[in-house]
C-alpha cells in the first residue's frame, strides 16, 4: 500500500508552477503502474494557453466506475516562505509546500487510497492547467475520455473544501461565472471646447449606474444570490485639459443556476446600448451553474466522513469555480477535501493527521461507491 505522506511529499518536491508538465507526471505515474492503471500521458494545446500535459489513469472492469479528478498544477509561491515551497519539509506535524492543500495532497491521499482496494472501475482525470486558463486541461481530458468511451458513473473532484476542520464541508455545485468588458467610444477634444469633443466618461458612468441598480435574483435554496461586480474603470489619460476618445469598464458576474452565462452578457449588452448605442461589450463565460442535487452520491461521502471524523458534513455551493463546472456534464460531481486555510498562501500546509485521515474518507468512498 502507498503511503499518502510520502508520495505528497515527492509530488511537492517538483516545481510544476502552472502549466504543469513532465516531472510531477512521472512522480505520478510510477505510484499508478504498480497498482495496475493504464496510465494515458497526452500534451493538448498551443499557445499562448497551451501546451498542457494531462493524465488519465483508468483500472478495473467492473459495472460500477468512480472516477477522481483534480490538478498537479499550482500557483506561482511567492516570496517569504520560511523554508523551500518545493521541500516537502515535515515539521511540528504540518506538511509544507506549494501545492500542499491545492491539491497534491489529495491527489496522493486517492492514489493511496486507491491502493487498498481493487473493486470495481476507478479512473483519475488529473490535469497541469487547472489554474491557469483551462482551456486545455480537464476540457481536453474529457475530449480523450469521450473518445476512449471512458464514462464514470461518479466523479469526485478532491478540491480543498473545508474550512475549519477536515470534513465539515462538502461542495454539491458551484456558481457560473462571466467576465464583461464594456467600451465606449467618444471623441477627443480639448476641455475648453467640449462641442467640439464627444466625452465618453458620462456615458460610461450612466451604464454602470444602472447597472448598480440590477437585481439578479434572491437566490434559492442552495445558492446565494448572484452578484455583479465593476472590477475596473479605464479611462488612460495622462492629460488634465483633454477629453479622453474612450472609457472602459470591466465587470465580473458570479450567478446561481438561474442564469446562463451568455443571457447575462445580452443583458449588460442591452443596458450598455441603452445610454450609449455604439458602446463594444464582449464577454466570456468562465463557467456555468451547476448543482448536484443531494442523493446517494452526497450520502455515501457523508457517510465516509462521518466514519472517519465524527462529523457530518454541511452541504455547500459557497466560493469560486473549479474544474467541476466542466465535469458536471459527464455525470454526478461533488467536491471535497482538505481544509483550505493555507491554499496559495505562503507557507502552506497540511496538517499529517488530516492527510492520512483525508485517505481513509476517500477509502470509504471508494468502498460504498464500488461496492
Amino acid at each position: 500500500m502507498i503511503d499518502p505522506v510520502t508520495l505528497a511529499q515527492a509530488l511537492l518536491r517538483v516545481d510544476s508552477v502552472t502549466p504543469a508538465r513532465g516531472a510531477v507526471f512521472d512522480v505520478l505515474e510510477a505510484a499508478l503502474v504498480p497498482l495496475g492503471f493504464v496510465v494515458d500521458r497526452f500534451v493538448a494545446g498551443d499557445a499562448p494557453d497551451g501546451p498542457v500535459e494531462n493524465l488519465l489513469a483508468t483500472r478495473g472492469t467492473g459495472p460500477r466506475h468512480l472516477a477522481f479528478a483534480g490538478h498537479v498544477d499550482v500557483v506561482p509561491p511567492g516570496e517569504g516562505w520560511t523554508g523551500s515551497p518545493w521541500s516537502g519539509e515535515l515539521r511540528g506535524g504540518l506538511l509544507y509546500g506549494r501545492g500542499a492543500v491545492d491539491m497534491k495532497g489529495a491527489v496522493a491521499a486517492f492514489v493511496a487510497a486507491a491502493s487498498r482496494s481493487d473493486a470495481g472501475t476507478l479512473s483519475l482525470i488529473i490535469t497541469g492547467d487547472e489554474e491557469g486558463p483551462a482551456t486545455y486541461g480537464t476540457v481536453a481530458l474529457m475530449e480523450r475520455m469521450a473518445a476512449r468511451g471512458v464514462v464514470p458513473d461518479l466523479c469526485l473532484v478532491g478540491e480543498p473544501t473545508s474550512t475549519a476542520r477536515l470534513g465539515d464541508m462538502v461542495k454539491i455545485g458551484r456558481r457560473g461565472s462571466v467576465n464583461i468588458w464594456i467600451d465606449v467610444g467618444g471623441r477627443q477634444g480639448h476641455v475648453a471646447y467640449p462641442h467640439l469633443a464627444d466625452n465618453p466618461i458620462p456615458r460610461l458612468i450612466a451604464i454602470l449606474a444602472e447597472v448598480e441598480t440590477v437585481v439578479l435574483d434572491e437566490g434559492t435554496d442552495w445558492f446565494q444570490p448572484s452578484n455583479i461586480e465593476v472590477t475596473d474603470i479605464t479611462v488612460g489619460n495622462p492629460a488634465h485639459n483633454v477629453i479622453p476618445a474612450k472609457a472602459s469598464a470591466r465587470l465580473s458576474i458570479r450567478f446561481n443556476d438561474q442564469h446562463r452565462g451568455a443571457d447575462l452578457i445580452e443583458r449588460i449588452r442591452t443596458i450598455a446600448e441603452r445610454h450609449a448605442p455604439r458602446a463594444v461589450v464582449t464577454g466570456k463565460v468562465s463557467g456555468e451553474a451547476f448543482l448536484t442535487e443531494p442523493g446517494a452520491f452526497s450520502a455515501l461521502l457523508s457517510e465516509a466522513i462521518l466514519a472517519s471524523t465524527g462529523i457530518t458534513p454541511e452541504l455547500s455551493t459557497t466560493g469560486g469555480t473549479s474544474d467541476a463546472r466542466f465535469l458536471s456534464k459527464l455525470c454526478p460531481v461533488v467536491e471535497f477535501g482538505l481544509i483550505n486555510a493555507t491554499m496559495h498562501k505562503v507557507d502552506e500546509a497540511v496538517a499529517v493527521e488530516d492527510l492520512l485521515a483525508l485517505t481513509d474518507i476517500y477509502a470509504g468512498v471508494i468502498d460504498r461507491a464500488l461496492r
